[in-house]
């Protein structure tokens, strides 16, 4: 059976529109591709710390009454603490970063919008929904001309980065034209700091996303942050309305992203993690093709033949349409996960 060519069926959306499958960690999906995979299922297929932040207690309040503001605001003094802002530019919470991607092309309305190399996919169907004409840009250059541009950086899948100042410069066009530039950190949290546009963020034409669920495990927390000039900043808070974050995220939220130490621990085991991943996949016959810490990206040309062997044995990779040769792995949780991927790496597509 071509699974590639089934997923599709069996999600009951098309690989390139988005769907449940697009994104990886529809486990349900998987189970019906797979019907005799062995449980429970190891969930490689997204790039989700699988070791997520120790949240503690959660006062009563959080649940019970809606955040005051003032909460709000030590949660925004918290990130702009950890994401090193000055005091200029906003920071701006939401429940993901997801909700601000929906939000941007109805707040900011482009004709047409230049997205740079293979990436997160709903940047592209955020803006087409809601009518611009969206573009694949080859390099940076070709931002400068559209109204607005976006790169995920470091990029998802092949963890692709651009140097701060040469985004600056890119927003700086843009500005000029009236236009926006949008910069997805995702994943900057386990990237050396230096790497952020944040710290020189341009005063106007330009927005940086920020996720949390993703390094601190934590996806369905629903937690995210834009930082942006003061004008964007007000539109997108006035758009996402009050109470957007829930008390108990706002909670959680302060506490982690003060706790320097647990980041700083959890970044060298990642990287140790991804040291460890690549030699295994590497054995497999694949060739690293990048990545981050939170996940590899890994081309071999038996990727789908791969895709299912490992599916078949309850291990679930995410492939991508639009690169047939290429899979992403995340990070195994523990011992018993790494045993059991390297043994299903160890039974070549070629025994299928």
């Amino acid at each position: 059976m071509d699974s590639l060519a089934t997923i599709a069926e069996v999600a009951d959306a098309p690989w390139d529109h988005g769907g449940p499958w697009y994104h990886g960690g529809n486990l349900n999906a998987a189970r019906r591709l797979f019907p005799n995979a062995p449980e429970p299922w190891l969930d490689l297929s997204t790039g989700i710390n699988p070791v997520p932040y120790p949240i503690g207690d959660i006062a009563q309040s959080a649940w019970a009454r809606l955040p005051e503001p003032s909460d709000i605001a030590a949660l925004e003094a918290v990130a702009r603490t950890a994401y090193g802002a000055d005091q200029a530019p906003d920071i701006v919470p939401a429940p993901g970063t997801q909700a601000i991607i929906q939000w941007l092309p109805r707040l900011f309305p482009a004709r047409r919008v230049a997205i740079l190399g293979l990436t997160y996919g709903e940047h592209e169907q955020s803006w087409r929904a809601a009518g611009a004409e969206v573009v694949a840009a080859r390099t940076l250059a070709d931002l400068g001309g559209c109204d607005a541009g976006v790169i995920v950086n470091p990029n998802n899948p092949d963890g692709r980065t651009v140097a701060p100042a040469e985004l600056a410069a890119i927003a700086e066009i843009l500005a000029a034209r009236g236009g926006l530039l949008v910069v997805d950190e995702a994943f900057m949290d386990v990237i050396r700091p230096g790497a952020s546009l944040i710290p020189i963020l341009p005063k106007t034409g330009a927005i940086v996303l920020r996720s949390f669920g993703k390094t601190y495990g934590l996806a369905g927390l629903r937690l995210g942050f834009a930082v942006a000039s003061p004008n964007i900043g007000a539109r997108l808070r006035s758009a996402l309305g009050p109470w957007a974050i829930s008390g108990p995220a706002i909670q959680v939220g302060r506490r982690a992203l003060a706790d320097k130490a647990w980041l700083t621990g959890t970044v060298q085991r990642l990287n140790e993690d991804k040291r460890r991943l690549d030699t295994l996949i590497v054995r497999a016959g694949f060739t690293v093709a990048g990545g981050t810490p939170l996940f590899r990206f890994a081309e071999c040309a038996a990727a789908g033949i791969w895709f299912d062997r490992l599916g078949r044995a309850g291990i679930l990779t995410r492939p991508f349409p639009a690169r047939p040769s290429a899979l992403r792995f995340g990070i195994p949780c523990n011992q018993s996960a790494w045993e059991r991927l390297e043994t299903a790496l160890q039974s070549g597509p070629a025994l299928l």
